[in-house]
């Protein structure tokens, strides 16, 4: 087969469909006219004998096969798009663009207050949405173009296709208030387990991994309640006789903003957790998401 005899344009045209879903945007994107993005669809659909975009309820939706070429043919378009930006020389930088992160709320509230700044400073018009996690890894959105890159720490299994770099390796430690019962003393396994507990649950599951740990051992623990974030936690356990088990660096932060809160040692033999970043390789050459990776590892990189 002779590459001189292939439209590498539909490619792109694939790319966009595939990440609009909608003939009306694809073809403000590529600035074409329906009727001539209908027709380069029609000469992309012989080119792989298959439909592979059809209506659906709203707007279009992908076949399988469309779905079997879409990783490859979006690296491809990256690969290239990147290829032609470097040698053209533009200034991505100054580009308008959307950057979309999906991670925890506490991950944002470390990393948004410098990225915000480094944005201003070196790409302003470059615009910055951050989306909650929901404790799983956002697989479609990275696929789709809808999110650009995922930050936490507990995404496994992934795909061939994605790319992940380590940030921060953390350990988990105990917090709670000064007049916790507990707060002047070495903390047990046996205390721990008998103790009110607070957890944070992005699923709405109370059995976590400290509960799994505990379970290998025929122990549990007395969780009282859930909640949604990492952040709110601390000002629970201030007010209240319940015990946090959380990342020391979020402890850490808690006590400085909150005298009241103290750190204990955990009694329970955790792994330690690593917080990675995770991106689909439709992004890996592009040049602002790249720029973007490698200022979040440098914003957030602990050796530990």
């Amino acid at each position: 087969m002779n590459i001189k005899n292939k439209d590498l344009n539909l490619l792109l045209l694939f790319k966009v469909l595939y990440e609009e879903l909608n003939v009306s945007a694809a073809a403000t994107r590529l600035n074409l006219s329906q009727p001539a993005l209908s027709h380069k669809l029609n000469k992309l659909r012989h080119e792989f004998a298959d439909p592979l975009f059809v209506r659906a309820a709203r707007g279009l939706t992908a076949t399988p096969k469309a779905i079997s070429l879409s990783a490859e043919i979006l690296q491809l378009v990256s690969s290239l798009e990147g290829f032609y930006q470097h040698q053209s020389g533009a200034d991505f930088l100054n580009q308008p663009d959307r950057l979309v992160i999906y991670s925890t709320d506490y991950i944002e509230s470390v990393l948004v207050p410098d990225l915000l700044a480094l944005l201003a400073e070196q790409a302003p018009r470059v615009q910055l949405v951050m989306r909650h996690t929901q404790g799983v890894l956002p697989k479609q959105q990275l696929e789709r173009g809808d999110c650009d890159l995922a930050i936490a720490g507990f995404y496994r299994d992934l795909p061939e296709s994605f790319y992940q770099q380590k940030l921060q390796t953390e350990d988990f430690v105990v917090l709670m208030r000064r007049q916790h019962p507990l707060a002047e003393q070495q903390l047990d396994l046996e205390q721990y387990c008998q103790a009110r507990h607070l957890v944070t649950t992005l699923t709405g599951d109370l059995d976590g991994l400290v509960d799994q740990e505990l379970a290998k051992s025929a122990l549990q623990r007395h969780v009282c309640a859930g909640v949604s974030g990492f952040l709110s936690p601390a000002h629970i356990v201030h007010s209240n006789d319940v015990l946090l088990t959380c990342l020391k660096s979020l402890a850490d932060n808690a006590v400085q903003a909150n005298s009241n809160l103290v750190i204990k040692a955990c009694p329970v033999s955790l792994p330690q957790v690593q917080i990675s970043q995770i991106w689909h390789s439709r992004t890996q050459d592009d040049p602002l998401r790249r720029w973007l990776r490698q200022h979040i590892h440098q914003l957030l990189h602990n050796p530990a």
